[in-house]
């Protein structure tokens, strides 16, 4: 018997860096954020370990949701029964610094991280200058036609035309757009996604923003008529998505101060050294283009 059986049920948030990732969920031959929780968890003789991390799972274990390869998270929310000594703290003991766990609550017997979620709101962080003077013109938008179409997306849908996905389709969904300096953060929110549907919206709007398609796409797109293959939208990168909020009713989630620390570090050195990556492919680019 393992600790957890006899323990409370707890909901944690957990932050990732995606992009060493082949997604959220677990799988038996890659490298996912799952599998490493439940590789902690094993560690922590929370489970056991002769069940191995891929097949076992602590009693009322269930995630949030289901992030593609590639796409980052800072509340994506797992709950489980879990011994009372597991703080957030404690839980990154055994994490490597791209997965960070920094707030948990108690929650009641029977909690599901999944069906008991409300709201999930995604922010996809697009690289898109304002149309200018010297804008990139290969990625610039007009903010308003981007607004436009993101009003548009907005509302109670039937998103069959973004999505591989069959069923659940009809969303009820709110999207809009902030601009930060040279990006423009997409931020959508609905009770749940059909797979890749932020993905593929943002990829419309982007469209849409740089003149590429007509704003009546949308419409086209949110039409009950298939849309055929010709006009189809692909999704936009995963990298710059982040699963940012899920809400739950009734729920306060406490920050752990130490854990939420060592989060912002990791981060922070993540951050670094991404930015030190793309100065060198910068000084490349601008020494190609102008050489001395």
């Amino acid at each position: 018997m393992t600790e957890a059986s006899e323990a409370a049920t707890r909901a944690f948030r957990v932050a990732y860096d995606g992009r060493e990732y082949a997604g959220f969920q677990r799988q038996p031959h890659a490298t996912t954020v799952e599998g490493t929780l439940l590789r902690a968890l094993a560690e922590h003789g929370i489970l056991d370990r002769g069940d191995g991390p891929t097949h076992a799972t602590p009693p009322g274990y269930a995630a949030a949701g289901r992030t593609d390869a590639g796409v980052s998270a800072v509340a994506q929310t797992v709950a489980f029964a879990a011994p009372d000594w597991l703080t957030p703290r404690a839980f990154n003991g055994h994490l490597p610094g791209s997965v960070r766990v920094w707030a948990a609550a108690d929650v009641p017997d029977g909690f599901h991280a999944t069906h008991d979620a409300t709201r999930r709101t995604y922010r996809y962080h697009l690289y898109a200058p304002a149309r200018g003077d010297g804008a990139d013109r290969d990625h610039a938008v007009d903010d308003e036609r981007v607004r436009d179409a993101l009003a548009r997306f907005s509302g109670e849908h039937d998103f069959h035309n973004l999505t591989s996905d069959e069923h659940g389709t009809v969303r009820d969904l709110t999207a809009s757009a902030t601009r930060e300096d040279d990006l423009l953060v997409v931020e959508v929110s609905a009770g749940g996604f059909p797979r890749a549907l932020v993905r593929r919206l943002v990829a419309a709007v982007r469209a849409v923003g740089r003149s590429a398609a007509d704003p009546s796409l949308i419409d086209r797109l949110l039409a009950l008529e298939p849309v055929p293959g010709e006009l189809g939208v692909g999704p936009a990168p995963p990298e710059p998505l982040v699963l940012w909020d899920v809400a739950y009713e009734d729920v306060a989630f406490a920050v752990d101060p130490e854990a939420a620390e060592s989060a912002r570090v990791a981060f922070g050195e993540r951050y670094r050294d991404a930015r030190h990556a793309a100065a060198a492919t910068g000084a490349i680019r601008d020494r190609i283009a102008g050489p001395d």
